[in-house]
Parts: structure tokens; C-alpha cells; sequence
């Protein structure tokens, strides 16, 4: 909530500005005028913008609650100019500020109302641009968790049709190029779909091949279910995928100078963060200790790249002896082993710190498929498919699983994990780094605010 708060004024200001610079125009001669105005009257205009920021942030979020989502853009700039106008005017009432500027202020709230229209506009015609209309085409169970998939994409897709395709349909290849039926097409640009995505639970004879050749040279984009439940959901579809997807697909390319420079980032980002901590290391080893018995870090060994294991530092937040007579078993996350301290190390993330020499010394990288131990690696890649395709890149201390999945200490879990951290190697990029620090970072401040 913060952070859309903080966007929002962010945003308010912007169209305040070029309020400002607009009503500059209209009543004086020379922008300079008003210049001279605005820096004899600091307290006066500085009031008077913070009157309508404020104005603004309350009724939306006021509004926001109350009221339905396709009304409260409207509803919202209706009650925040008539707020922060009698807001204004109270104070004008009640002090001497806003004395002389009574013009300006009345043109100053209307073209930033006007400002604000316009952006409502805007954003309304954008989004109606950026939604993609989706024609489903196959049959069974694939097709309808596609229809259900672009129902619940958020609104970036959007389901126009579905278009059933039957075992025995298209037997036989002739006819489809000799009398080709063109319904697919026909039905895409009724529906004026940019895409097409094929989800054929049973493809024998059932396979429409001349007519989604047909849309494809039409200009409308064919998808295979597995690419549009990638880019819906941001992860695998490892149940669908085959080994030769693997081969053919896009992406997976984590080579040359690429890998270079996300050593290089990992060299200075890592030495930084120690800098940055160190002093509060002695703090956090002395409350370690005072909590319970034992060393201050923990070390266990972990599978890394190329299936190679490596030792993996952590400061220690469960008892000495949590697995003395359980063994190996999967952390849980109100876990009883971890100790009160530790409880706040794991919320704040300050017991990963240590893993940041673990980044110095090459085994791991800031971001990347969190590190299994070999125990859990050995069953899992017996029981999870593509399991050993997440060890062709460094592990890292944190990823785009962990930002996007909640804790999880199953089988399952571990499953829905690999749909994520593959997704993140076969769509590797700075870029796609940054998000994952920027949205690791926010993951942190929550847990800790809760």
C-alpha cells in the first residue's frame, strides 16, 4: 500500500507541475514572472501544493475502498478537486496565506483537474491497446485450463472464443489443403484476436494444420498452450513440456558475456553488502549466542552447479540439535526447531549474510535456483521432472521462486519451485536480475512488517 501511495503522489506532483508550467503561460507574460512569484511566497505555494497532494491521496484511497473500480477514477478527481478546493479556501478564511494568488490558484486546480482527465483518458485507451484477444483452439481438459488461464491473466488477456477441434477432424491432409473450412480464421477475425493459442489434450487426427498455417500467414500469433501459460503465469509448464522443447526453445542462455558480467555484478554487489552489514555482525552473533548454546554459523552442504556440493554458511537460527534424532527433514516454516532469534534472522533474511562470501568465493551467485541439499536433491530428481536442468547454473541467495512462491517444504512444493527457477534460466537478463533484487528486497519488508 506504501509503495502505490508513494507512486501516486509521485504521479500527482508530475501533473502538478505541468499544471503549474501551464498556468504560467495563461496569466503572465514570461514564465519568469511567475517564477519570481512562486520564490517570494515560498511557504505560501509550498503549503498549497502539499493541500492538494494530500487532497488527492486521501479520497483515493478512501475511494479505492469504497467505491467500484470502473467508477472510482472519475468519482475520485470529482471529490478530490471539490476537497481540495474548499480546503484551500478554508485556509485563505482563516490565514493570510494565499493572499494575491486567489487567480491563480482557481486556474491552477482546473488544469490540474484537467491534466488529471486526461490521464484517466490515457490510461483507459492504453489498456484497451495492451489486452489481447485469445481464441482457444483444441479439445479436452488443456483447452478449457487455457480459457480459464486468459480469464484470470489480470486483464492482459482476454477470451474471445473457443474453437473445438475433434479426434478424426482433420484425418486426412489432403482435404485440408483441397477444402480448407478456414472456421479458425473466420472466428479470429470476428473476434479480432492477435493470438491464437493451440491446447490439444488429444492430438491424434485432431490437429488443425493448414488452418492455423492459414492464421499464421494472416498476421495473428499461434501459441502452443505450454508458451501462453509461461507468459501468463511467468513460469513452466513442465507438465506439457518435452525433452526437444528444451532443445528448440528460446532463451536458456546463460553464456559468454553474459556470465561474465553477472560475475563481475556479483563481485561488487557482494562486497558492498558486507561493507554495508559489518556492523551489525556483532550484534547478530551476540544475540545468537544469548539465545541458545552452540556456534554462532551454521554450515551444511548444499548441491550447486553441475551437481557439484559445496559448503553453504548461514548464521545458525535453529537449536544445536534439531536433527540429532530426526535427520535430514524439510524445513518447515513455523518451524519448532528455530529459535526465538532465529525466528526474526529468517523473517529479515540477515541469516542468508553469511552466503555472501559464498558469492565471493564463486559456489553461489546473488541470484539464481535456491541450493538443495543432497539428500532432497537425490529423491527429488527421481520423483520431479527437469529437476537436474536447475543445477546448469549457479545457486543463488535468493530467486525468482522465492519472490514469486510462498514457503513450501514438500515434494509439491519443490515441483511448483522448478516451474519458476527454470523459467528465470530460460529468461535470463540483467534486467531480469534487478527485478528480482528490487522484488526481494520488498518480499523482506513485508515479512518483517507482519
Amino acid at each position: 500500500m506504501v509503495a502505490i501511495a508513494s507512486v501516486r503522489v509521485f504521479k500527482d506532483f508530475l501533473l502538478l507541475v505541468v499544471a503549474l508550467f501551464l498556468c504560467s503561460v495563461m496569466l503572465f507574460n514570461e514564465p519568469t514572472e511567475m517564477l519570481a512569484l512562486l520564490e517570494g511566497r515560498p511557504a505560501d505555494v509550498s503549503i498549497l501544493i502539499g493541500v492538494i497532494l494530500i487532497s488527492f491521496l486521501v479520497v483515493h484511497i478512501i475511494v479505492h475502498y469504497m467505491a467500484p473500480a470502473r467508477n472510482a477514477g472519475v468519482l475520485g478527481l470529482v471529490i478530490s478537486l471539490i476537497v481540495a478546493s474548499n480546503m484551500t479556501f478554508f485556509i485563505y478564511w482563516q490565514t493570510d496565506l494565499f493572499k494575491r494568488l486567489e487567480e491563480m490558484i482557481l486556474v491552477l486546480l482546473c488544469l490540474f483537474g484537467l491534466n488529471h482527465t486526461l490521464w484517466l483518458l490515457f490510461s483507459s485507451y492504453w489498456r484497451k491497446i495492451m489486452v489481447h484477444r485469445v481464441i482457444i483452439v483444441g479439445n479436452g481438459a488443456l483447452a478449457q485450463d487455457m480459457r480459464l488461464l486468459a480469464a484470470q491473466s489480470g486483464g492482459r488477456y482476454e477470451f474471445k472464443d473457443y474453437v473445438e477441434c475433434k479426434s478424426g477432424d482433420f484425418a486426412d491432409p489432403a482435404a485440408q489443403v483441397d477444402q480448407p473450412t478456414n472456421r479458425i480464421l473466420e472466428a479470429a477475425r470476428r473476434a479480432k484476436a492477435s493470438k491464437i493459442v493451440v491446447s490439444l489434450s488429444e492430438r491424434r487426427a485432431a490437429f488443425p494444420l493448414q488452418e492455423i498455417l492459414n492464421c499464421k500467414l494472416s498476421g495473428i500469433e499461434v501459441l502452443e498452450a505450454p508458451e501462453f501459460y509461461e507468459r501468463v503465469n511467468q513460469k513452466l509448464m513442465l507438465e506439457k513440456i518435452t525433452p526437444s522443447w528444451f532443445i528448440f526453445a528460446k532463451g536458456f542462455k546463460i553464456i559468454g558475456i553474459r556470465r561474465f558480467i553477472k560475475r563481475v555484478l556479483d563481485l561488487a554487489f557482494s562486497m558492498v553488502g558486507i561493507i554495508l552489514v559489518s556492523p551489525i555482525l556483532p550484534l547478530v552473533m551476540i544475540g545468537i549466542k544469548l539465545d541458545s548454546p552452540g556456534p554462532v554459523l551454521f554450515k551444511q552442504i548444499r548441491v550447486g552447479k553441475g551437481d557439484k556440493e559445496f559448503i553453504i554458511y548461514k548464521f545458525r537460527s535453529m537449536r544445536q540439535d534439531a536433527e540429532r534424532k530426526s535427520g535430514a527433514v524439510w524445513a518447515q516454516e513455523n518451524d519448532n526447531r528455530i529459535t526465538r532469534f532465529g525466528q526474526f534472522l529468517r523473517k529479515s533474511r540477515i541469516d542468508e549474510i553469511p552466503q555472501l562470501f559464498n558469492v565471493l568465493t564463486g559456489s553461489m551467485s546473488l541470484i539464481g535456483p535456491r541450493p538443495e541439499r543432497p539428500e532432497f536433491v537425490q529423491d527429488l530428481k527421481k520423483i520431479v521432472p527437469y529437476y537436474a536442468e536447475r543445477h546448469f547454473v549457479k545457486p543463488g541467495i535468493t530467486g525468482w521462486a522465492q519472490v514469486s512462491y510462498p514457503y513450501g517444504a514438500s515434494v509439491e512444493d519443490a515441483f511448483e519451485k522448478l516451474r519458476y527457477d527454470l523459467y528465470y534460466i530460460k529468461n535470463y537478463s540483467l534486467w531480469f536480475d534487478f527485478k528480482i533484487m528490487f522484488k526481494t528486497v520488498s518480499v523482506v519488508l513485508k515479512k518483517m512488517g507482519r
